[in-house]
């Protein structure tokens, strides 16, 4: 089912049971920073980015190496080459994404980042090293910018799928299809967002960050608190600001966000984070932010 009625997918929500796969991913895999700089084409719709000034591509580079270290202390965490005419692709979860035993590929809307899906190397690995089958969405017209729209409860099916130039409502619905889930609640983000998951984060299958300012529809924080109860932890503009949302548990016990977003962190939010069971981790990304991502954007499950 996929929906914008919010009574309708908390009905066939609140029916799902945390069965439909593993909660958090089982690897990860993440593509250096080679060729960072602005990309004027994303720049358009993404009012988080800075001037080209503010980029350094030394300090992005060591910052990224270190997030693979800090990750790789807990899952396996495999890291691609970047390319030089390819200034995004640090960001890779937009355009690659799994399921178990499937790699997606999505359609992206700028055409600077739709050079990343063309990725013959991430492709390979996953076809003739992992034996993965490939949904490919980049070649169809509408944009699906994959697991930066859609915010997914893997345990137990449920897609959150925020509506922007970056992905519409066929994009959404062929995302649904992919991914096979139970449920897929649609909505618009509030003007100026361009990715749920800057706005929204699904922890484990058992919490929520998530930022009622960023949302132009006012009822899914509403519904996000039906389901998560006091794991549902609305955030205030200031950590909107500082990427808290674009965080991601990994495994079931942390939660990963920058530095600059677990220093916004709010007293009572950081309490309900450990409430629900997570440890903070943080890793210091402040020149990658430049490039209008952070944490979780860096990162692509593998399932």
């Amino acid at each position: 089912m996929i929906t914008r009625d919010v009574d309708l997918f908390l009905e066939r929500a609140r029916a799902c049971a945390p069965d439909f796969g593993p909660a958090t991913a089982r690897a990860a895999f993440l593509v250096a920073p080679d060729g960072f700089a602005r990309a004027e084409d994303s720049a358009r719709d993404n009012r988080y980015m800075a001037e080209a000034d503010a980029f350094d591509p030394a300090r992005a580079m060591r910052e990224h190496r270190a997030l693979h270290l800090a990750l790789s202390q807990h899952l396996p965490t495999v890291c691609f080459a970047g390319r030089a005419d390819t200034p995004d692709a640090l960001f890779p979860n937009n355009v690659f994404a799994t399921a178990p035993g499937r790699l997606i590929v999505g359609r992206m809307r700028h055409p600077v980042r739709r050079r990343e899906a063309a990725r013959a190397d991430i492709r390979a690995f996953f076809r003739d090293a992992l034996g993965y089958r490939e949904i490919d969405l980049s070649t169809q017209p509408h944009p699906c910018e994959l697991t930066g729209a859609l915010v997914i409860d893997r345990a137990r099916g449920l897609g959150f799928c925020g509506l922007s130039e970056r992905c519409d409502e066929t994009g959404a619905a062929l995302m649904h299809d992919a991914f096979g889930l139970r449920a897929t609640l649609l909505f618009d983000l509030a003007p100026g967002e361009y990715h749920t998951n800057v706005v929204l984060a699904v922890l484990a299958g058992r919490a929520a960050l998530v930022c009622p300012d960023g949302i132009a529809a006012p009822r899914v924080p509403e519904a996000l608190r039906a389901l998560y109860g006091q794991g549902a932890i609305a955030l205030s503009p200031a950590e909107r600001a500082a990427f808290v949302a674009n965080a991601i548990a990994l495994t079931s016990d942390r939660v990963w966000m920058s530095a600059t977003a677990a220093a916004a962190l709010a007293p009572a939010s950081g309490d309900a984070l450990r409430g629900a069971g997570f440890a903070v981790e943080a890793v210091a990304l402040d020149a990658i932010e430049a490039a209008g991502g952070s944490l979780r954007c860096c990162v692509a499950e593998i399932f």
